[in-house]
């Protein structure tokens, strides 16, 4: 007889809803991120914040705080797959599936591919973040020492 000790049945149905989920988790949470920043400026929200590439870029106060809101929203969302995904495996697959449709609303926003390497290096380093701080997460939940009840114990 076969173990079932962490093996792992194809449900797509359960891969979808947990993309949606982080997709939800990571706009709502940007969104909140974003907002934060903005109250400490006094700045206006708008959707430019999350979908224009323009925004992220280090030669204004603006850009550099949505910069900050995104590299926090990474941690967040780390926060998340260990909550939601709890697969080690899995993380890096759902952090890049994230960024990836990310990207195609930047794109469908903005009528072509963000063209600012900013914009490139600031997603890289969140996907990089949210993949290896998910995954140390998950790993070290996967690896914590599984409590075996012995009983009673003999002396022999």
């Amino acid at each position: 007889m076969a173990s079932h000790f962490r093996s792992y049945i194809w449900d797509p149905a359960l891969i979808i809803y947990q993309i949606i989920l982080m997709q939800c988790i990571y706009y709502s949470f940007l969104g909140l991120w974003l907002a934060g920043v903005d109250s400490l400026v006094q700045n206006n929200r708008s959707l430019d914040q999350i979908f224009s590439y323009e925004v992220l870029g280090l030669s204004s106060l603006q850009g550099r705080l949505s910069m900050m809101a995104f590299i926090l929203n990474s941690l967040t969302c780390a926060i998340g797959l260990w909550f939601f995904i709890r697969r080690g495996k899995q993380c890096l697959d759902f952090t890049v599936t994230v960024h990836f449709f990310h990207m195609i609303g930047c794109w469908i926003y903005n009528s072509h591919l963000p063209a600012a390497l900013s914009w490139w290096l600031v997603n890289m380093a969140c996907i990089a973040l949210m993949a290896v701080i998910g995954e140390y997460l998950c790993m070290r939940t996967e690896l914590r020492a599984i409590p075996v009840n012995s009983g009673a114990k003999s002396n022999l």
